[in-house]
Parts: structure tokens; C-alpha cells; sequence
């Protein structure tokens, strides 16, 4: 019998070598994580793993894998990355392989400026249309083979695939995006710089641009990917992660991590991280790297007690046994806020009840307060009586009795002529841990909240209403010596209305 001829040793290597590749390819189709090791292996390699998570985070997210707590698949992440670990170049090579996986994909990048986009579309372009140095090398028509430029549209901010009107999009902040939606909506490092994070109207531009301009042109369950360094609590990110509890993924990275180690010593050494702190503020580094928004690490207040941390005793003897006051910070001038809270008081501490915070007119500040004494039944309402505050207390009375026939409201007029920014660093510890707030305070108060939230502990402040009429009630709830022998016992208790309450 004839023996079958053997295969050559060549042609062995080279079918083995046909397989590899063959497998190599569908990897790359089915993980992005594969995709991008195979696109650019210098930079993504295991040995950094953030940028794994970030791949599998996008994946996720666009396959609709991730699920949030209300079992509905996620459609929207904000990434807080440090700068320099990444994330745009993820980023760039997500767009490339969501390509791959629907050719009728449209994705829309916004970017901080034409320059930045222009050179993240043409990154994104020149990667698919990459052509071969050698043989053996794999580019992306060899994962993709389907997917391919549209002859002759070689415009750098906006072109198609081919066989499609339109694919991609790439402008900065107020750019016009007019007739062109997206399936998938990418906003890019939308601050660059700390000032930028200090200018309340370019945040409020930023975001006004973003609702109104860059929503309107996702489709119907557009994904929604930010990418940022959180630079401030009312920053892009900032704004829709509180907006939209729930509804968006946060995926947030640090370093140094918890555990001091470096997120990524490749990219970042800890020798080099300490070189640029010694030459960099504090609050800088807290945002670059710690992901921890600038106007927070100078804020006033780190934290807030919330009534979520009772347990049923002691809620049952605020109820019961708790002392109602109001104090009111009036309106100084025009651009100022009114600020009145009614708390109940127990013991030195404080639960918070209710908050009127308005830079409306007088004439509706005096109708609300009253409303506002009158649904809680307050016993005994503080009023700061400098500039005007006396006139606005007798007309809140004489309102009292005329919308409510009521008259169990006890007024204390109080001049106030400590210095107000001493004050409410001095009692900023005791706000911290002895005013109790609902577990949903910032929802029920949205506009107090983030005045408190953002008070600065050294300047940069724009209004200092609420935590000026927050520090009063503290120092009314902690009856400091001198108010309590003026307000809480002998004649000046039963002047002040305050005997059976103090």
C-alpha cells in the first residue's frame, strides 16, 4: 500500500499561522479590549488594566449588558479619568470598532475646541483606512472588511462610510450640528482649564449648549458617553449625574488609588506625581488626579448629617419631644437670597424641616414666609433685623394674621454684627455634625443645597446667604451665653415669648 504523502513543514507553519490569525481577527470583532491591543499593542497591553476596564465599561455599555439597579440596561456613562492614562485614545478606538459592530452607526464628538476635534476625527478616519506596511500585518479592513470610507469624502470634522449620508461628526462646544442626529453622542475634556471651573456662566453656557442643542440631536436610545477630569461640582458631569440619578454609569478613577498605589505607573510614576505636587496647589492635584471636583476640596462643608442615619427611638423624640424655630437671613440687597429654615431642635441638634431660599422680590418673600411659618406652626421665628429686616418681619406678622388668623408665631428681632465669615467657619463643624438634613435634601432644596455645597472656605463666593442663615440657626439651636441669658431665661424669656420653648 502507497503511503499518503506528508504536508511539507511549511505549509504546516503556514496553515497554524492562518488559524492564529484567523482567531486573532475574531477576537478583535467580538472585544474591544482585543481590538485595541491589536490597534495599538505598545499602549494597550495588560499590564495596564484601567484601560481594560474602561474597554469593557464602553462594550458594556454599547451591547447593552450593563444593567442599572432598575434592571434597565445602561445607555449613559460619565468616565473621570486622570489626564495622560488614556481616555480620549480609548475612546477614539471604541468609535472605530462600534463601527465595525453596525455599519449605520452615527457618533457625534464634541470636544473643547475645532483643533482637538479635528485631529480626534482625523485620528479616527486614518485608523480605518490604514493601509498595510507588510503582509502579514493586520489593519482594520482585515478585521472589518465591510467598512469603508466613502470615496471622495475626505472633509476632517464630518464624513460617511461608505453606502451611508452620514457616519461622523466631530465639532467643539457651539458648534452647529443642524440636521444631523446620532446614535451615539460623545462629549470629549469639555474644561481645560481651573478658571474655566470658576466661571459659573461658562458652566452655565456649557451645560445650557448640552441640553439644548446636543440632546436634541440623539436618536432614541442614543448612547451617551462624558469623558472629563471633574474640574467642579456644577460641571458637565457634576450637573447630569445629579440631574439623573440613577441613569448614569460613573465610572471613576484616582490615583493614587485607595490603596497608594499608582493607577498606572507606566503612564504615571509616583515619583513624577510627587514632583508635579510640589510644584502644583492642592486643590489642582485633587481634580487632575483624585477626581475630586476643585470647588469641593475648598469647600466649607465635606459632609452632612442626613436623618437617613436615625433609628426609629430617636426619630420618635424629635417628633414628640423636639422645639420648633425658624430663623431668617433677609434679603440684603437685590441680588441677595432670602434664606429662612425651620428646624426642629432636640438636645443642641437640629432636623432640618423645611428651607425657603429665593432671590424673589420682597413683596413674594413676605407672602411665602408667611405661608411657611404658618403650615409648620413655628412657636418662635429669629430674624436678622440688619437692613430692612425689622420692616420685613412686621409685614410677615401682619401677613400672618390677615392670610391665616394666626398669631402664635413669637418674633425675635436680631442684630447680627459679628464678622459673618468668621462665624460660619467657626460653626461650620457643628453644621457638619448636629443639623440633620432629609436623606433627600438636595432634591427638596436644590438651590440651598448647592449654595452650601459650594461655600469656599477662602473666597470665590458669589452668595453667602445660606450658610450665613444655616450658621444663625446653629448658633440659636447651641443657645450660646449670651443668647441664653437674653433670650431663654427671666425677663427676656417672657419678653421673647421663649419660656415654655427654651
Amino acid at each position: 500500500m502507497a503511503r499518503k504523502k506528508q504536508a511539507p513543514v511549511e505549509a504546516i507553519r503556514d496553515s497554524d499561522a492562518l488559524i492564529r490569525r484567523a482567531v486573532q481577527l475574531e477576537r478583535c470583532r467580538s472585544s474591544l479590549w482585543e481590538f485595541q491591543k491589536q490597534r495599538d499593542p505598545k499602549f494597550f497591553k495588560d499590564s495596564r488594566p484601567h484601560l481594560k476596564r474602561i474597554a469593557d465599561v464602553l462594550q458594556g455599555v454599547f451591547q447593552r449588558k450593563l444593567l442599572r439597579a432598575d434592571g434597565k440596561p445602561y445607555r449613559k456613562v460619565v468616565l473621570s479619568i486622570p489626564p495622560r492614562h488614556g481616555k480620549s485614545y480609548s475612546i477614539s478606538g471604541f468609535n472605530q470598532w462600534a463601527f465595525g459592530q453596525r455599519h449605520d452607526t452615527r457618533i457625534g464628538v464634541i470636544s473643547y475646541n475645532d483643533i482637538l476635534t479635528g485631529r480626534f476625527s482625523q485620528g479616527v478616519r486614518d485608523q480605518i483606512d490604514e493601509e498595510k506596511i507588510s503582509p502579514d500585518q493586520i489593519v482594520y479592513h482585515d478585521i472589518f472588511p465591510e467598512v469603508k470610507l466613502k470615496y471622495g469624502d475626505s472633509a476632517r470634522g464630518i464624513w460617511a462610510l461608505e453606502g451611508e449620508y452620514f457616519s461622523f461628526l466631530a465639532t467643539s462646544f457651539g458648534g452647529t450640528m443642524t440636521g444631523i442626529g446620532f446614535n451615539i453622542g460623545i462629549i470629549d475634556d469639555p474644561i481645560k482649564l481651573p478658571t474655566e471651573a470658576y466661571n459659573d456662566d461658562f458652566l452655565d453656557q456649557q451645560y445650557a449648549w448640552y441640553a439644548d442643542a446636543f440632546l436634541s440631536r440623539l436618536e432614541e436610545d442614543a448612547m451617551i458617553i462624558i469623558v472629563m477630569t471633574r474640574w467642579s461640582s456644577r460641571d458637565l458631569a457634576g450637573r447630569v449625574l445629579e440631574d439623573e440619578p440613577g441613569e448614569w454609569l460613573e465610572i471613576k478613577m484616582c490615583t493614587p488609588m485607595e490603596n497608594g498605589e499608582m493607577l498606572c505607573p507606566e503612564l504615571l510614576s509616583r515619583a513624577t506625581y510627587d514632583a508635579r505636587a510640589r510644584l502644583t496647589s492642592p486643590e489642582i492635584m485633587a481634580a487632575n488626579y483624585g477626581q475630586e471636583p476643585v470647588d469641593r476640596k475648598g469647600a466649607m462643608y465635606q459632609q452632612f448629617a442626613t436623618t437617613a442615619d436615625w433609628d426609629y427611638v430617636k426619630l420618635l423624640e424629635w417628633t414628640t419631644r423636639g422645639k420648633r424655630l425658624c430663623y431668617i437671613d433677609t434679603a440684603d440687597t437685590g441680588a441677595d437670597y432670602l434664606c429662612a429654615i425651620v428646624a426642629n431642635t432636640l438636645e443642641g441638634e437640629g432636623a432640618i424641616l423645611d428651607v425657603l431660599y429665593t432671590d424673589a422680590p420682597m413683596e413674594d418673600t413676605e407672602l411665602q414666609t408667611a405661608d411657611l411659618l404658618y403650615k409648620h406652626r413655628v412657636p418662635v421665628c429669629v430674624v436678622e433685623s440688619n437692613n430692612g429686616g425689622r420692616g420685613f418681619r412686621r409685614n410677615v406678622e401682619r401677613l400672618l394674621w390677615e392670610r391665616h388668623q394666626w398669631r402664635g408665631t413669637k418674633f425675635i428681632d436680631h442684630n447680627q454684627r459679628d464678622n459673618k465669615e468668621a462665624r460660619i467657619l467657626t460653626q461650620s463643624g457643628y453644621v457638619e455634625r448636629h443639623l440633620y438634613y432629609p436623606h433627600d435634601w438636595k432634591r427638596l432644596w436644590p438651590e440651598y443645597a448647592r449654595a452650601m455645597v459650594r461655600y469656599q472656605r477662602k473666597g470665590r463666593n458669589a452668595h453667602d446667604d445660606a450658610p450665613d442663615a444655616t450658621t444663625g440657626l446653629a448658633e440659636f439651636i447651641q443657645g450660646g451665653e449670651n443668647r441664653r441669658k437674653k433670650y431663654y431665661s427671666g425677663r427676656g424669656a417672657r419678653r421673647n415669648g421663649l419660656r415654655k420653648w427654651g
